[in-house]
This record gives structure tokens, C-alpha cells and sequence, in this order.
């Protein structure tokens, strides 16, 4: 007689498919325990034991994913940030020409990301954070602004070589596209003001964009 019972291989076992979605998901149930944790009560009061009980696991089975407190933070602004980054990273690769729409089109994304709680907890984490935890800005720092700043600067000065805006300093012009968006969530996060409605990312973004895309316009003399 043949034994039918299912293997734990088998698609037929009832607990095979749950169980792998289960273990899957373990990394992001530990890391949304950790994000949950270190934005309500602060990085440096949080503790492993504390993230693996709200995640449900072992302090053990935490770090068979992630060796310390710190490979958890890193990954949270991987997660979050990571993509926004690696966008910008690309931006300035072989173009030439106007940059505005590029630039445009990147900070719509930073705005579409920041909708996503997750995502917006994390440089809202930062930015509270930073002093008491300098390795939290540090790490904010070399995830994704070392990456940022650096391909915006490039993008804007082939722009300035090419004619297609203004002459401006890209380094600075660089720091004038991310800092609005750097210190609206300061204004909200640090200082407690934040207009009507919330944050309201896409009223900034296209106020922003009006009043930067104006400054960028060339010059008549520069045309010439």
C-alpha cells in the first residue's frame, strides 16, 4: 500500500506553503518591529530583546537576519531610502541636456515614496535622532546622501556647461534641490510646524519646482 501522506516538500501539505511565506517574511516582521520600536521610543532605548518580542521571535532567531542593532537600522534605510537613492545615482549617467525634467522627475519620486508610512518614519527617525546618535547620521549620510548630492551636482553642472540653465555653483544648486525637503520634515518633526493638511509632500514638490525651475531659467546674455 502506498503511503499518500504528503511529504514536507509537497505542494499537497497543508503546511508547507504557509510555513515558507512565514520564514520569508521574518526579515521585514523584525525590521517594521524595529522601526515601530525605535520611533517610539528612541534608537538608543530600544534593545534587541525588545524587537524580537514585538516581532514575535527569539533574540536568537533576530540575529540569524541581522547581527546587531545596527545591521537592522542600516537595512531599514536600505529598505526605505535605497531605491530614491539609486535613482539619483543614475541621474547625471551620459545625459546631457536640461536637467529640470530629470530633476523634476526625481523629486516626485522622493515625494511618492514618502507617502509610505514606512518610508517616511525612517528620515523622520534621522532627523530626531541624529544628535544623541551621530552613527545614525552617519549612516543616513553615506546611504543616501553621499549618493544623492553627488549625482544632482553632476547633472546640474553638465547643465550649466551645456547652456541649458543658468551658471550656477552645482554644488550648492545640489544642496538648494534637497534642502527644502530636508527641512520641511525638520519644520513638522523638530519644531512641530507643519501646514494645513500634513506634510502634503506634492504641495511642496510643486511649489519647489516652480520657484527652482525659474531660478534655473538662463539669462539673456547667457543665451547669446
Amino acid at each position: 500500500m502506498t503511503d499518500a501522506s504528503p511529504t514536507p516538500d509537497s505542494p499537497s501539505s497543508p503546511g508547507t506553503p504557509k510555513f515558507r511565506r512565514r520564514a520569508e517574511a521574518r526579515p521585514d516582521e523584525v525590521l517594521d518591529a524595529a522601526l515601530s520600536l525605535f520611533s517610539a521610543q528612541g534608537y538608543g532605548h530600544t534593545t534587541v530583546d525588545q524587537i524580537a518580542h514585538r516581532a514575535g521571535l527569539s533574540k536568537g532567531a533576530v540575529y540569524l537576519y541581522f547581527p546587531s542593532k545596527r545591521a537592522l537600522l542600516e537595512e531599514l534605510v536600505r529598505r526605505a531610502i535605497g531605491p530614491v537613492a539609486g535613482f539619483a545615482e543614475g541621474l547625471g549617467d551620459s545625459f546631457k541636456g536640461d536637467p529640470r525634467p530629470l530633476i523634476a522627475r526625481f523629486l516626485h519620486i522622493v515625494a511618492a515614496a514618502l507617502t509610505n508610512p514606512h518610508t517616511l518614519a525612517v528620515p523622520k527617525l534621522v532627523i530626531r535622532e541624529a544628535m544623541a546618535a551621530p552613527e545614525i547620521a552617519q549612516l543616513y549620510r553615506d546611504e543616501v546622501l553621499a549618493r544623492a548630492l553627488p549625482a544632482l551636482q553632476a547633472l546640474l553642472a553638465q547643465g550649466v556647461a551645456g547652456g541649458f540653465i543658468r551658471r550656477v555653483d552645482p554644488e550648492m544648486a545640489a544642496r538648494c534641490v534637497m534642502g527644502p525637503i530636508i527641512a520641511h520634515l525638520m519644520l513638522s518633526e523638530v519644531f512641530g510646524v507643519a501646514p494645513e493638511g500634513g506634510l502634503n509632500l506634492d504641495r511642496l514638490i510643486e511649489t519647489h519646482l516652480a520657484i527652482l525651475n525659474a531660478g534655473l531659467e538662463p539669462v539673456a546674455e547667457e543665451r547669446a
